[in-house]
């Protein structure tokens, strides 16, 4: 008679229970950031380099353990309030448009709609704001990001597109691009992929640009209209 293997144990698999963990790592790091910051500040000298460099590194993990835990655990959108498109975009645009300026790029709006998506007005800015900031640090510098809102029979369309500006003293080709570490990547990847999920939801769709750093972003007619 054979012997069955023994069946090893039954792993929870609800995800709140990593989000408890996560919970529950936040504390002691940001406690340790606390604790690195005092002692940055009554540290000599020599040793503030190292503490600087330590800080950094303890606010980037305190950066992504926040970011599972929003990946994990998504806000619910309401069914009880609406957000306009054009309003969240300009006001996104606004926000962002210092970040940009740091690396010669500009943001431009053009266009309005009357689209509506069954999610808060925070929820709506934040998606979008986790799609722009890709393109900003994708595209090159002299570069203009246009978003462009535009309304037909089918419903709204957002195209993100990037537009290269030559400047006069320039003859070659665009500046690199800066190097991002491998931490700040994937943080681009998680928040662009909450971005999606979050307007997915409410009922727009998306697709990227395959040869170029550029999303278009569509609300159905319908959905305009949907009141349930």
């Amino acid at each position: 008679m054979s012997a069955s293997a023994p069946s090893g144990p039954t792993l929870p698999r609800d995800q709140h229970l990593l989000g408890d963990l996560l919970h529950s790592l936040s504390q002691p790091l940001t406690s340790l950031w606390c604790s690195l910051e005092l002692s940055f500040e009554d540290g000599t000298e020599k040793r503030q380099p190292a503490v600087s460099a330590a800080l950094q590194q303890a606010e980037t993990v305190i950066g992504l353990v926040q970011l599972m835990r929003e990946y994990l655990d998504p806000e619910p959108l309401s069914r009880n309030c609406t957000a306009g498109l054009a309003p969240a975009l300009q006001s996104v645009a606004e926000d962002l448009s210092s970040i940009a300026a740091v690396r010669g790029v500009c943001l431009r709006v053009a266009g309005t709609c009357a689209a509506t998506l069954p999610v808060a007005q925070p929820q709506l800015r934040r998606a979008l704001e986790y799609l722009i900031v890709p393109l900003i640090a994708r595209v090159p510098t002299e570069s203009e990001i246009a978003l462009d809102l535009r309304e037909g029979p089918g419903g709204t369309e957002l195209r993100a597109q990037n537009n290269h500006i030559f400047s006069t003293h320039e003859a070659g080709p665009a500046n690199p691009r800066p190097k991002r570490d491998s931490a700040q990547e994937t943080i681009s990847r998680v928040r662009l992929a909450i971005g999606v999920r979050t307007l997915e939801t409410a009922g727009a769709t998306l697709s990227f640009e395959d040869d170029s750093p550029g999303f278009v972003l569509r609300i159905p007619l319908r959905r305009r209209h949907d009141r349930r």
